[in-house]
């Protein structure tokens, strides 16, 4: 029996003017569909990674400030030289962050493997360039004694450690993920609208489950296309989402069961065709 629903629902603002923050489409007749961003996600997305980038050039731009000006100074400055290592270190974080947003409106194709990896990615390769050499010059540097070393050397491994850890994307968004949840919500509801908590990580088929009426402190639920779910932060359909269809959604076991089977079938890379033997000549 489906649990009754406390909390308000609340329709999130479409990251989108179109209304979503992306759609299927459909590349011939006999495909499934295919997810695409929308052109003003991929607007939005292409400003965040300009910012973004703009950020990063920054953050690389003191770094190099840093290692060309104010290490080579005698006596080194530190109350600059740790100022700068924080500056540094906001800079990167920021451009990762708004990176990663960019990611979740337009996301990568796991088709291209060594594009999926950087792109999710590059916000820890910056963050490595950023501070790896930068660390070892304050080492090695020699107008600074082993108190000053040990400090500002401690604080660039914090700093850059913690952009390096907010860098990484630990669960990168793909074309592919977008793709087959958005087809799974569509067969099993007839539309792209899924559900979730502000402080979730996970968005669900309906209102009604538990884990979306628990208590929060805003006390609502959010409802949006699986784009608009991603683009909130949100990392990926719930993996039980089958138990929850049946239990609190009103689906029956056999459409769950039918919707799970054509995703899975869905989601298999096809089989290679077998090479041609050659004709004897």
């Amino acid at each position: 029996m489906a649990e009754q629903r406390k909390k308000k629902v609340v329709r999130v603002e479409p990251t989108a003017a179109a209304g979503s923050a992306g759609g299927t489409t459909v590349a011939d007749a006999t495909a499934a569909p295919t997810w695409t961003p929308t052109p003003e996600a991929k607007k939005q997305a292409t400003t965040f990674r300009l910012i973004a980038g703009g950020l990063w050039l920054l953050a690389i731009g003191g770094e190099a400030f840093t290692i060309f000006w104010v290490l080579r100074q005698a006596p080194v400055n530190m109350v600059l030289l740790i100022i700068l290592i924080v500056v540094i270190g906001a800079l990167a974080i920021g451009g990762s962050l708004l990176w990663k947003k960019a990611n979740r409106l337009d996301p990568a194709s796991k088709e291209d493997k060594v594009r999926f990896f950087v792109q999710n990615q590059l916000g820890a390769i910056i963050a490595v360039i950023a501070f790896l050499p930068l660390i070892i010059l304050i080492f090695t540097n020699k107008d600074m004694d082993g108190k000053q070393k040990a400090l500002a050397g401690i604080i660039a491994i914090v700093i850059g450690g913690g952009a390096l850890a907010l860098g990484i994307d630990y669960a990168p968004p793909s074309v592919e993920q977008y793709t087959q949840e958005s087809n799974t919500i569509e067969q099993l509801t007839g539309q792209d609208l899924v559900y979730w908590t502000k402080s979730g990580s996970v968005f669900h088929v309906c209102a009604e489950v538990p884990d979306v009426n628990k208590e929060s402190k805003d006390g609502q639920i959010y409802e949006g296309t699986v784009a608009d779910a991603h683009a909130a932060g949100k990392d990926r359909l719930v993996s039980y989402w089958e138990r929850e269809a049946v239990n609190y959604c009103g689906y029956s076991q056999e459409q769950v069961d039918a919707v799970a089977n054509s995703a899975e079938s869905d989601s298999e890379e096809p089989a290679e065709a077998p090479e041609e033997t050659p004709a004897a000549e």
